[in-house]
């Protein structure tokens, strides 16, 4: 997967801009008193892009209407309708909502509520501000959507001009999509709507023989665009009909947007590629009645909602603590690793509360393990299965760790970091030079690899792992013996 092309100072100015209540308008937080599963749990939108993740079902949808009804364009009967049949357990549903509405209040945030009582929802004095809503129905192929049938029609006449797609839509669209759309053409239809048609080698073609994912980008870069200042936007399965790259660009472009018309974006997902653009502080996973900010890849979202085949799950602060628990257990387990999965939920908390939630959890029907970070604030305990990996900072803890007895293991270094034996004298300086001049232990690895002659980091960091784990035999044996106790061999 390709690293995000958003800067991370953008990134940083977002998140200050949230905190500084820098809007005209914004949504800084729901609390859902009660709504489907969930009952007393806070959303906050600390980012403004935010992703909800989570298993089907698990209430995603839920949470992206949950925000879509703080204002009066969204109706809550468009994602809370009330039945006459089966919905008899609606009664007492409540979310309250911290808003920043410079025109309702310039110096305060404001609160409001909705409410379902007496059979009906009850909102007062609403705030108003621009939505757009993204349904999943969007990537229906033109030709399925009914309103299109006349354009069919052998007699049907169609008078309007076709016009050229806006120059600064194009340009967005083919950042996203990766091919060049200005020569495609827009033309008015019915009362309010739109026809595409493009173009290829000089061949026009009707948007009935456009791909799904083409036609929805095209049509949603064109209202983004064209949004006001301060507008809310909500997507539902942001991925639907796009290329994994596709998928992390359109997110890219959100907060390219977020950061020029201080927009709002929310969005549902089940691709990993959606959230590699984002920081931890802008995902938001859904699991069992339960909201967890923090970032989750799909494959530790499946562990944490009990959705895995293997004996235990193992749940770590970061992917460098996962890289590291995974070369110990694959060195000491053997073909017994095949039972196991490492997963990195982003944060020591996290990682603790998601170990003991499997434990208090009947449904589940595999084991787990939580392994912390040296400097965790949490405390180590095996006999809940809570262990700490050694030293204070990760990266800087084998680093050091090899880099104290560099000059016997050199030869083995080099050559495991894919350099030729009489490069030894040459990688050993670049380590000391780094280490000398390294501020940022979580780089370290990197800047290694470029030193020595732009080495993988990943193969940089196998190799001090590999000579980590030869001087630290006790520690590995007590992971090792944790997890073949806990899978039964």
């Amino acid at each position: 997967m390709q690293n995000s092309e958003i800067r991370e100072s953008t990134k940083i100015g977002l998140l200050k801009k949230v905190r500084d209540h820098d809007y005209g308008r914004y949504l800084l937080k729901a609390s859902i008193i009660k709504i489907r599963g969930f009952s007393e749990e806070d959303i906050t939108f600390d980012f403004p892009v935010t992703a909800l993740i989570g298993p089907n079902g698990s209430g995603k949808s839920s949470v992206l209407g949950v925000a879509g009804c703080a204002y009066k364009n969204i109706k809550p009967g468009m994602f809370f309708p009330k039945s006459t049949v089966g919905d008899e357990s609606m009664s007492g549903w409540r979310i309250e909502y911290e808003l920043i509405d410079k025109k309702l209040n310039p110096k305060q945030l404001t609160k409001r509520s909705s409410n379902f009582r007496q059979a009906k929802w009850v909102r007062g004095e609403v705030a108003d501000r621009d939505i757009l809503l993204f349904g999943i129905e969007r990537t229906v192929p033109a030709g399925e959507k009914a309103r299109y049938k006349q354009l069919m029609r052998s007699t049907y006449v169609h008078r309007p001009p076709l016009e050229p797609i806006d120059p600064e839509v194009a340009k967005q669209v083919e950042h996203i999509l990766g091919k060049s759309v200005s020569d495609y053409q827009v033309t008015k239809y019915g009362s309010d709507d739109t026809f595409l048609v493009g173009r290829t080698d000089g061949n026009k073609f009707s948007e009935f023989h456009f791909g799904a994912g083409e036609s929805s980008i095209i049509r949603m870069v064109t209202k983004i665009e064209q949004a006001s200042q301060n507008s809310l936007i909500l997507i539902e399965e942001i991925e639907n009909g796009l290329h994994p790259v596709a998928t992390r660009r359109i997110v890219e472009y959100l907060i390219d947007v977020a950061a020029r018309k201080s927009v709002q974006a929310i969005f549902t997902t089940h691709s990993d590629y959606a959230l590699s653009p984002l920081p931890n502080e802008a995902i938001w996973a859904s699991i069992s009645g339960k909201l967890r900010q923090g970032k989750l890849s799909v494959e530790a979202l499946r562990a944490v909602s009990g959705r895995v085949d293997k004996k235990l799950a193992i749940f770590v602060e970061d992917e460098f603590a996962k890289t590291w628990v995974d070369a110990i257990l694959r060195e000491k387990l053997g073909a017994v690793y095949d039972q196991v999965e490492v997963h990195a939920v982003h944060g020591d908390g996290n990682a603790v509360k998601t170990h003991l939630g499997h434990q208090a959890n009947p449904a589940i029907n595999f084991k787990s393990l939580c392994v912390i970070d040296g400097d965790s604030k949490q405390n180590k305990d095996p006999e809940i299965g809570v262990y700490r990996l050694p030293g204070s900072q990760p990266e800087l803890s084998v680093f050091d760790s090899v880099k104290e007895k560099l000059d016997e293991n050199i030869a083995i270094l080099t050559v495991s970091c894919q350099r030729a034996p009489e490069a030894q004298t040459s990688v050993k300086s670049s380590i000391e030079e780094v280490a000398r001049t390294n501020r940022d232990p979580h780089v370290i690895f990197n800047q290694i690899g470029i030193k020595i002659g732009f080495v993988a980091e990943a193969i940089v960091r196998g190799a001090f792992l590999a000579l980590w784990m030869r001087s630290n035999q006790e520690f590995c044996d007590e992971l090792a013996a944790a997890v073949q106790s806990r899978i039964g061999t």
